[in-house]
């Protein structure tokens, strides 16, 4: 496999810098394999917002260049409770931005920083019902605290308990 010359990091690196100057908000989706990642895309571009969608296995160095204001780890087919399970690159938590885990996003976010993720007796899939429990900037101008929003869910895991500092709000 042919390895990238000095050139072509220098390319990258002046295409990202570009990038960065065009689209100082900009939203990182590190995609897990999800059947509907194009859609939170194209979801994040109706806000008015930039995004892209790279693998979850983009290299950390590359993902530092972009500069995100906030990163979406994806949802995906896998288990967080398998062993060799795809993670989410530590960069994606050490850059201090917003970081929101769609379904297997979350539950490796939470596995990786302290939570405990466990298997469930059987997978869920379909239609369910949110409750708003709090107010969060996440939500705002979207939901807001006491009401119940309809979502999509496809999973076999659980996240059990979350990670140090983080607090449920739905």
């Amino acid at each position: 496999m042919n390895q990238p010359t000095a050139e072509q990091h220098a390319e990258a690196d002046t295409a990202d810098h570009l990038a960065a100057e065009l689209h100082e908000d900009r939203i990182l989706i590190l995609d897990f394999g999800s059947q509907v990642t194009q859609l939170i895309a194209r979801r994040v571009r109706e806000s008015g917002v930039y995004c892209e969608i790279w693998p979850f296995s983009t290299e950390p160095d590359r993902i530092r260049t972009f500069h995100p204001r906030g990163i979406i780890l994806s949802g995906g087919p896998a288990s967080v409770t398998e062993t060799g399970s795809p993670r989410a690159p530590e960069a994606a938590f050490a850059l201090g931005v917003p970081v929101l885990g769609i379904c297997y996003g979350q539950q490796t976010m939470c596995a990786q920083l302290g939570g405990e993720v466990a298997g469930s007796d059987h997978r869920e899939f379909g239609r369910a019902h949110l409750d708003i429990t709090e107010d969060c900037g996440l939500f705002r101008g979207v939901w807001s605290r006491g009401g119940r929003e309809q979502v999509w869910m496809s999973h076999g895991d659980r996240v059990v308990s979350l990670p140090p500092g983080f607090r449920a709000v739905a």
